[in-house]
């Protein structure tokens, strides 16, 4: 009865844990997002300013497109190295699969970093130990609003400057697809631009000036501080309903659509907004019957749509009453 009254995140997905970790001496953190069996996964990248880890081996053809689990964290390239504690937790676990004959285990993870560097110089955290953290912290209970994993630094409205920009974050919500399937995400929200709740057309959060008056996006070439601007969305579906490839990337296309109709300007050229879609379903699942082709597909966009509004919205309730630290 409890699991019912919980606020339904990521992790109503069966089969899914999520696990965060902070920096206690900065403003930044790791999100790890751990599957409890090898998943297929599939990546859609959209800002041109990317920074990912072992992506490449995700498109639809790929060979090795499966994956123990996911991150991801603040740091820019330095937010790479969760890379190596994610997989040195999941070592420790016995997770990993031989691969080419070699009898070593060799767990299967990506992730993507989002730009949260702070404008004065000073030390760096190691990202090793908090890659680790937040996969040992993986649990089943609801993933925490706000400022916290790779949303621990996050700003929105950087077009604005960093002055006027206002604290992001990480958001997470999931919804129940019929069957006992389920669909969920987790979101971080570190953009260039402001989000305006694509329902209602009211902007949610943004950057404002001193009076607390909202700062709008400005259109055209000149548009106000997109060219010293550094931001990025990061996003990871999940589904345990049986599909194939092709539909998981429909999802991260729709999920990529969610971000540009909520978030303005979405996709600019200093971001690296990145989707990760993956289904959970036992390899022995059947799929749901299809009426025609791409039913299931067109159907569950709309869902993963909604739950990027909802994720978004997530994010500002969180932010005003999280604060800035």
């Amino acid at each position: 009865m409890a699991r019912a009254r919980e606020p339904a995140t990521l992790t109503r997905v069966p089969g899914v844990r999520v696990g965060c970790a902070e920096d206690p001496e900065g403003s930044t953190g790791v999100t790890a997002v751990l599957f409890d069996r090898l998943s297929p996964t599939v990546v859609d990248v959209r800002g041109p300013a990317s920074g990912t880890f072992d992506t490449s081996s995700l498109a639809l053809e790929a060979t090795f497109g499966r994956r123990d689990a996911l991150f991801l964290s603040g740091g820019s390239v330095y937010g790479l190295d969760a890379a190596r504690g994610l997989r040195s937790y999941l070592l420790s676990t016995g997770r990993g699969e031989p691969a080419f004959g070699s009898g070593l285990p060799i767990p299967r993870i990506s992730g993507a970093v989002l730009y949260d560097l702070p404008s004065r110089r000073h030390a760096i955290p190691d990202y090793l130990p908090l890659g680790y953290a937040a996969a040992e912290s993986a649990s089943s209970a609801p993933v925490p609003p706000g400022r916290r994993g790779a949303g621990r630094g996050a700003r929105v409205g950087k077009y604005a400057g960093r002055a006027a920009s206002v604290p992001g974050g990480q958001g997470s919500t999931a919804t129940a697809l019929g069957g006992g399937h389920w669909l969920g995400l987790v979101l971080v929200l570190n953009s260039v631009g402001a989000v305006r709740d694509s329902a209602t057309g009211r902007w949610l959060l943004g950057p404002a000036d001193r009076r607390g008056h909202f700062l709008p996006p400005t259109p055209g070439p000149g548009r106000r501080g997109t060219a010293r601007a550094a931001g990025t969305t990061l996003a990871i579906v999940v589904t345990d309903l049986p599909v194939d490839r092709r539909t998981l990337w429909v999802l991260a296309e729709h999920a990529h659509d969610g971000i540009a109709r909520n978030i303005v300007p979405a996709h600019t050229a200093t971001e690296g907004d990145t989707v990760f879609a993956t289904s959970v379903a036992s390899p022995a699942a059947r799929p749901p019957q299809e009426r025609r082709p791409g039913e299931i597909a067109d159907r569950l966009s709309l869902v993963v749509e909604e739950l990027v509004l909802r994720a978004v919205r997530g994010v500002g309730a969180a932010g005003s009453s999280n604060g800035e630290s």
